[in-house]
């Protein structure tokens, strides 16, 4: 029994030492490049043309030219109508109200009358103050004469001029009093909706209706500091209300407010908008666009062409039928389409698909089966020169 357990793992031992062996030594045996990557032998004339292209051919990529855009650099926003000019009519004085010369949503001119307060005592005062001064100049004037005569001193003919004097001021006071029980429209606008009617006794200060000038409106509206240093006045702004879908209205930067709100870190614009219909209404809420600028000729390659390399931004650009890479300045990024500020020119071409491929400068190249250029194939030699043919 004893000899037979010691035959297993002898037997065992020695296909161990057997495997191990040949191992080594086929380690050791030259081996083709195509055997150590483990590549499978060409069975056919397509798997050699295969093997070909794998060892040095042209590498399969998609490309596409460099073209020239219109471009705009812009912000959006959201921000608020407001009126061109807004006021709260309200008295400076208490009083009864004795008419109302306007109706509710009128249109009125500037320095029409709108509310006007009972002024009965008010012009009773100012007639006592006209008699009291008609008065005090008839004796002012005879009191001049004595005293050119020599009857009466000069001081009291000082003292009567003087009494004139705070007569006109007592006048005044009191017809500024009364013109104070008329209130006048300050600019020209749309009356709103009163709080009040004939006959209310009102406070001073108390609300009676809000005067809005809608001719033209202003959008306020907010934009990340950031952008505070390149934001002037009168640029463009596009302004789209959900009031009035599908209908943008054409405005400019009227003023920035030179200060950041430290909260938000944004900066406050306001800009305006012309408004002949009235259409627009203080208070909607409006969706804003900036316009920072306008480049007519832009440079854009797809975002798929732009290969990032640490902290710089490259792309293959092909030349004479191979693919170098090229360092290259991006900007804007709109629609899958990046800006190239520096680096290329329009008309040049650059790989979209299939960079991985690229492994050194001067591969040469050619568009891959189903792959896109749109200027169509590309021969391994470069692109076709244009023709001189009409």
């Amino acid at each position: 029994m004893k000899p037979r357990r010691l035959l297993y793992p002898t037997v065992a031992a020695l296909g161990i030492m057997t495997l191990g062996a040949y191992a080594y030594i086929e380690q050791r045996k030259p081996h083709t490049p195509a055997e150590q990557t483990g590549a499978a032998k060409p069975a056919d004339n397509a798997g050699k043309a295969g093997q070909r292209a794998g060892s040095g051919g042209p590498a399969a990529v998609d490309v596409t030219p460099v073209t020239a855009v219109r471009l705009v650099e812009d912000v959006n926003a959201t921000g608020t109508l407001r009126s061109n000019e807004a006021v709260m009519i309200r008295p400076e004085v208490a009083g009864r109200i004795a008419r109302l010369n306007f109706k509710d949503g009128q249109q009125v001119r500037k320095g029409q009358v709108l509310v006007a307060f009972d002024s009965t005592v008010n012009q009773a005062e100012v007639q006592q103050a006209k008699a009291e001064l008609g008065i005090a100049k008839a004796n002012f004037e005879r009191n001049a004469d004595l005293a050119k005569q020599k009857f009466i001193s000069e001081r009291a003919r000082d003292e009567s001029q003087a009494n004139v004097q705070v007569l006109e001021a007592k006048l005044a006071l009191a017809e500024a009093r009364l013109s104070k029980l008329e209130i006048r429209a300050p600019f020209s606008g749309i009356v709103g909706i009163r709080n009040v009617s004939v006959g209310d006794y009102v406070k001073d200060g108390a609300d009676l209706v809000n005067l809005e000038d809608i001719s033209s409106v202003k959008v306020d509206f907010r934009i990340p500091e950031r952008y505070a240093d390149v934001a002037r006045t009168g640029q463009a702004l596009e302004v789209l209300v959900d009031a009035l879908p599908n209908k943008p209205f054409r405005a400019s930067v009227d003023a920035i407010d030179p200060q950041v709100d430290s909260s938000g870190r944004s900066a406050l614009l306001r800009g305006r908008i012309a408004n002949p219909e009235a259409r627009l209404k203080p208070g909607m809420f409006a969706r804003v666009r900036l316009i920072l600028a306008e480049r007519e000729r832009a440079l854009v390659v797809p975002e798929e062409a732009i290969v990032p390399q640490g902290t710089k931004t490259m792309v293959w650009k092909v030349i004479d039928g191979k693919a170098s890479k090229v360092e290259v300045k991006t900007g804007l990024r709109r629609a899958a389409k990046v800006e190239i500020t520096q680096g290329l020119e329009e008309g040049d071409i650059v790989v979209t698909a299939g960079q991985i491929r690229l492994s050194r400068d001067g591969t040469p190249i050619r568009i891959a089966p189903g792959g896109k250029s749109a200027t169509g194939p590309v021969p391994p030699d470069g692109p076709a020169a244009p023709s001189n043919k009409s």
